[in-house]
């Protein structure tokens, strides 16, 4: 599978490289005016395969200042820590005082941490904010060893051991899992660093309630199925060669194919846009793409226990996880606020399923426990856009300030 892919992309890269070596020609003002629509048009189909292609590299962040009160204020971009796995990063406003501290947890599942760009950047206006950027598998070596649903949780404990007390943990999506198993390992332990706060947005905690296209499809084929079909081997040319892997390129492929007609249209008016030189309107369109394109290989230990043990046995909901060897108790959670958001137009992660979050700690009292489904939005709407900056995020902004 994955052979077969390079190949392909080797084959369609001298039309990419074509393509993106004639976008300054056509854009030429001589050339432009010249040739007219027709240039135009040649302009906005080498700008169309350029968008469509497939990359595999970390964009930039791009978060070079943050908006606080009408005043654009620096932001340093660093890394504090690093694994073969992972690089925890820090975003920070130049000459802040200090802010209370979020961990916020980047899903694995096939785009790299820069999917949470807005997240980040609107958490910035109140907070010094930390990320899992985790890494392209396809780039770590094997001799780093596995990395399955232990690992990830372990490193949750690890960057929350390193950045010490009173932070606050925002998990978003598939991480929801990891995120509480490894507050609950740490409140048993009585761990100093067990965050003052955990917000779980939009998160795969019991997949039974309302199941989704996405639920049941995980539930569809035993596990042998998906690790047959759809785990490969790194080609030899990378880092990472010969380690077993779920290709970026087939999650990619899974979420397009849910909504195929939306990306057709999408990459449709993007064109027209161009070739209409109505440039305000084809900008959003590229810069979704530009993220949206760029893919991450997830390890086959992680994929597959994921499935397996989330959406197929529902471990957590059920009082069977371990990490470790260890039985994940959330029970054991007492003194870290929980607040648990959902879209409710959510057809990824369903309202309830990360309510049930809710259940699963008793040991939570009442005013340390906040719900919020935000109407209108779907699975993205959760974490980016207008309706997660102003109505969303004034909600978990309370949690972590009266938390802290």
């Amino acid at each position: 599978m994955y052979p077969a892919y390079q190949a392909m992309s080797d084959w369609l890269w001298p039309m990419r490289t074509m393509a993106r070596l004639s976008i300054p020609l056509l854009d030429d003002p001589h050339v432009a005016r010249r040739g007219g629509r027709a240039a135009r048009q040649a302009s906005a189909a080498c700008r169309l395969i350029e968008l469509a292609e497939v990359t595999h590299r970390r964009p930039p962040w791009r978060i070079d200042t943050v908006d606080v009160g009408g005043e654009a204020v620096p932001v340093l971009d660093e890394a504090v820590m690093s694994t073969p796995f992972a690089t925890l990063r820090r975003f920070r406003r130049v000459a802040a005082a200090a802010l209370p501290r979020v961990l916020l947890v980047a899903p694995m599942s096939g785009h790299f941490a820069t999917l949470l760009r807005d997240t980040v950047r609107t958490l910035l206006a109140d907070h010094e904010v930390f990320v899992t950027d985790w890494h392209n598998m396809r780039d770590v070596p094997l001799a780093a060893g596995r990395f399955g649903l232990d690992e990830y949780t372990q490193h949750l404990i690890d960057f929350l051991a390193h950045l010490g007390v009173g932070v606050h943990v925002v998990a978003v999506c598939q991480p929801c899992v990891a995120a509480l198993a490894a507050v609950a390992l740490m409140a048993e332990d009585g761990h100093r660093a067990t965050p003052a706060s955990l917000a779980l947005m939009a998160g795969p905690i019991d997949c039974r309630i309302s199941p989704t296209e996405v639920n049941r499809l995980a539930t569809s084929r035993p596990i042998r199925w998906f690790e047959d079909n759809l785990v490969s081997h790194v080609p030899m040319r990378y880092r990472g060669a010969g380690r077993r892997v779920y290709p970026g390129f087939m999650q990619l492929a899974a979420f397009m194919s849910m909504n195929r007609e939306r990306h057709l249209n999408a990459f449709a008016d993007y064109y027209h846009h161009l070739v209409d030189e109505a440039f305000d309107k084809a900008e959003p369109t590229r810069v979704f793409y530009e993220e949206y394109m760029a893919v991450a290989d997830l390890p086959a230990e992680f994929y597959l226990e994921t499935v397996r043990l989330v959406f197929q046995e529902f471990a957590l909901a059920r009082g069977e996880l371990h990490v470790r060897g260890r039985r994940v108790d959330p029970a054991a959670i007492r003194r870290t606020a929980l607040v648990t958001i959902e879209g409710e137009r959510d057809d990824i992660c369903s309202v309830g399923q990360t309510l049930a979050a809710q259940d699963l700690t008793p040991g939570l009292r009442p005013w340390m426990r906040t719900h919020y489904v935000q109407a209108g939005v779907g699975h993205y709407g959760v974490f980016s856009g207008r309706r997660w900056q102003s109505q969303i995020y004034p909600v978990l902004r309370n949690v972590i300030h009266v938390s802290g």
